[in-house]
Parts: C-alpha cells; structure tokens; sequence
C-alpha cells in the first residue's frame, strides 16, 4: 500500500495541480468517449498506455480474461456497460483486446485448476467456444504456445458473444458501429489487429481494420504471434 498511497499524493501534487483545468472540464461537462475497450483484468494491461489516451477518452470493461457473456445468459455489468456505451453515450467504436501470457486462458486449458475456484470455472463457460476451438485446431501444440493462441481465438469468440446483444445488432446492421479485435504482446510492446479478409491478427501499423461478427481465423494460422 505504501507505493499506493504515494503515487496518490504525487498525483494530487504534481499531476493534478498542473493540470488542474482538464479535471475540472472533465467534471463539468458529459463524457464523450472514443472507444469501448473490453479487454482482460490483468494488471500489466494498461489501454490508456498503450493507446496513449487520456482520461475520458476509453470507456472501458475489464475482467478475466476479456470475457463478453451472450446477451441474456449473464444480465450483469458486461451487458449493462455495453448498452449503456452505445445507447446513452453514443459510443460507435468498440475494441475487444485479448493479450500474451494471459493466465485466464492458460487456467481455462488446464482445466484441474479450477477445482478450487467455483466461482471462475463459471465465468470461463462463457469462454467454452474458445477452448474447444483450441483442442480441435491446436492439439498438438505446447500450452505455452496453445495459451498465446487461445488469447487470439477467444478475441473472435467474445466478438461473436458481442454481436449478440441487441444494442450492437443494432447498431451493427445500421453500419454505425465497427467493431475491432486486438491482441497486445507484452513483451513485445505490439498490437496486432483482426485482419478479416486474410483471417490473421496482423500488426497495428496505423490503420485500424474493423471486423464484422462472426469472424472467422484462417484455419492454417497455427503460427504463434
């Protein structure tokens, strides 16, 4: 806590003292964000750093392992932000980002180690697409290796949960709402993106390349990013 409680004073300090009339003008007026960004709960993924954002910029969803339930099947904060991003805040931008080394993903594999965990083994049926995806095409890889690409297939799976949810069946139909896959590499300080006509994760290179719901990854993609 002590690192904690000294970064809370450095802000008020330096950060919030400096920069004193963006918070007030963030306070004082309705926020307008660029983007819903779903990604994962795990703490070395940071969507304002590594979009270089700013505060009110990224309305954001976070949970273990960047999961979107289907429409109806779990009525609780995932449904409720999403209808609440497109239709109150006018939101026409969503990003769905998985990641490297994501430990949701490697414990959803494994499998016997959820016995102790009820409450996570629930959550991660909403990711059973995912793993048996995972057996069927990548079988005969390490787990290392299945994990990374686990993390890339359940960015397509939670894009075709995403698209069942009225809100965004809507607004996807009308075509005011694009949709984007996105995987962070850690440790190589990339993002790649969901390339639809070639079926590959491709590196961002300055051109973002919505997807429409249910993509589909090229079947001989058995590379590794």
């Amino acid at each position: 806590m002590e690192k904690i409680l000294a970064g809370v004073q450095q802000f008020r300090r330096y950060e919030y003292s400096q920069n004193r009339r963006f918070f007030e003008s963030l306070a004082n007026k309705q926020q307008k964000p660029l983007a819903l960004f779903i990604t994962c709960a795990d703490s070395r993924v940071n969507p304002n750093l590594i979009t270089k954002t700013e505060p009110g910029d990224l309305f954001l969803i976070r949970n273990a392992g960047n999961i979107v339930p289907t429409y109806g099947s779990n009525m609780g904060g995932e449904a409720a932000t999403i209808e609440y991003s497109l239709e109150v805040l006018g939101i026409r931008n969503i990003i769905l980002c998985g990641h490297s080394q994501c430990g949701a993903m490697k414990a959803m594999l494994e499998g016997t180690s959820l016995e102790n965990l009820p409450a996570s083994k629930a959550w991660f049926s909403h990711a059973e697409a995912t793993r048996r995806i995972v057996q069927a095409k990548y079988r005969d890889l390490a787990l290392q290796e299945r994990v990374l690409v686990a993390a890339e297939e359940n960015v397509l799976v939670q894009m075709n949960n995403l698209s069942t949810h009225p809100a965004v069946a809507e607004h996807l139909s009308s075509g005011e709402l694009k949709v984007y896959g996105w995987y962070y590499d850690i440790g190589g300080g990339r993002i790649l993106q969901y390339d639809q006509p070639s079926g590959r994760f491709l590196e961002l290179n300055g051109a973002a390349s919505p997807a429409i719901p249910m993509p589909v990854r090229a079947s001989d993609a058995a590379e590794v990013a």
